[in-house]
């Protein structure tokens, strides 16, 4: 063989090579995704933010006994209505009657022993230190009086507010100590509920802001009643206190989920039916897809989710077919 056919087979090899080589890329350069792509855009929201919350009262109070003593009688059980000032138990209270009129006897002649000590000094029939030996005694047992009236009124047990009787230890004919929890009286209005809200969202809030609540019993509209004047440092949050309206079934107690308008933000967004179980996205790189978790924020209009992370935007993923 001479030399210039030699070279012109090694110039054809060398082409079939070179071609050789440039195919694989043509192939992945036309590979096909496994289903049709959605792009992760941005969006402009303003998402509501959830917070959950127990429902309280204000007046909320442990009725404890203020004498020793048996109790005698009981007015009151539980779920009982009470109003202000009602009486709902009683101590035994012989003593403190006793003793009551005992003290009223001796003011009523301290009192007499006083007048006729200002009449006779009027006449030039006493004198001045006599009067006011009188006037000392008189102060005397108008204090022990007063006293008197005391020991006996701490013998009864009323109802610090309106409200219901939701806890009853009393019991009739056992020895009650003074400080021993008697009942316990709940009032079922106004009915409240404080979240800890992110300084952004509480800045945008005033006294008196519309918000409204997820509860047991159903939905609730709320307005704010007040607001922390600062922020915990730890927690970058303000205390907010929301107002409930009452409705029926809603007590102090039960459980409910704040809602609060959001302020605008920007957020990741693709198809819902995008997301597969556990937060796992198929991102279609070109040539490839790769499984990739993302985390997720919250529901959004047509069908769309937030992506709080994971994702960024202009990636495309792949929907189901």
């Amino acid at each position: 063989m001479t030399r210039r056919p030699l070279l012109a087979r090694l110039l054809v090899l060398m082409l079939a090579a070179g071609c050789g080589a440039s195919a694989e890329p043509a192939a992945e350069a036309g590979a096909e995704p496994p289903g049709p792509l959605a792009v992760a855009e941005t969006l402009a929201v303003a998402l509501p933010l959830r917070v959950p919350a127990t429902v309280y009262v204000e007046n909320d109070a442990v009725v404890h006994a203020r004498a020793g003593g048996l109790i005698e009688w009981i007015g009151a059980d539980l779920g009982s209505r009470v109003a202000a000032g009602q009486l709902i138990g009683r101590l035994e209270a012989v003593d403190q009657e006793l003793a009551l009129g005992r003290a009223e006897e001796a003011h009523a002649q301290a009192s007499r022993l006083a007048q006729r000590s200002r009449q006779l000094l009027a006449a030039g029939g006493a004198t001045t230190a006599e009067l006011e030996d009188a006037e000392t005694g008189l102060l005397q047992a108008d204090l022990a009086l007063r006293q008197a009236r005391r020991d006996l009124e701490l013998t009864r047990v009323t109802a610090p507010f309106a409200g219901i009787v939701s806890a009853r230890w009393a019991r009739r004919g056992r020895l009650a100590a003074q400080g021993d929890s008697l009942f316990r009286v709940t009032a079922l209005s106004p009915l409240l509920a404080s979240v800890q809200v992110p300084e952004e969202v509480a800045a945008a809030l005033a006294p008196g802001a519309r918000v409204s609540a997820e509860t047991g019993v159903g939905p609730a509209e709320g307005r704010v009643v007040r607001l922390a004047p600062v922020v915990d440092a730890a927690s970058g949050t303000r205390e907010v206190v929301v107002g409930l309206a009452s409705r029926r079934g809603l007590v102090p107690g039960g459980s409910a989920t704040v809602v609060i308008a959001g302020p605008p933000r920007r957020v990741v967004a693709v198809p819902r039916d995008a997301v597969g179980a556990g937060g796992v996205v198929t991102v279609w790189t070109g040539t490839t897809a790769v499984a990739r978790p993302v985390r997720l924020g919250g529901e959004l209009p047509d069908g769309k989710v937030e992506v709080a992370e994971g994702l960024a935007p202009g990636e495309r993923v792949v929907r189901p077919r």
